[in-house]
């Protein structure tokens, strides 16, 4: 970025979007609201640490609003505002090609792997 500015809007969106849970949060907060024990099981195998981090961010970034119920246990609920909406909406079409071409993607990652390729492990 040369002088604070984005070479492109794809820039700008991986910009947001850095990290590697931070398309999948959003993916499942465009569905509906969760809690976090429910949008953990729902992201998968990422760590509490790492997922609080990530939603800390997000929530900075007035990605995702956190509603703290104040209860014991505790209650926590993660929405996307309108702003997380409108990035939650341009992540279909990608979700919709990976989907399309997961086999191809599974071909690549075994590639990868074979290779002893860091991504894949």
């Amino acid at each position: 970025m040369k002088n604070g500015t984005f070479t492109c809007g794809l820039d700008a969106a991986l910009f947001v979007l850095g990290g590697k849970w931070k398309p999948l949060i959003l993916f499942h907060l465009a569905h509906e609201t969760r809690r976090y024990g429910e949008l953990r099981r729902a992201v998968g195998n990422v760590s509490d640490k790492v997922l609080i981090q990530q939603l800390k961010e997000l929530e900075a970034d007035g990605m995702i609003h956190r509603v703290d119920f104040g209860e014991i246990p505790p209650k926590v609920e993660y929405s996307l505002t309108a702003f997380g909406r409108t990035l939650g909406k341009a992540l279909l079409p990608l979700c919709k090609w990976g989907t399309k071409y997961s086999t191809k993607v599974d071909a690549i990652m075994v590639r990868r792997k074979d290779h002893g390729h860091p991504r894949a492990a």
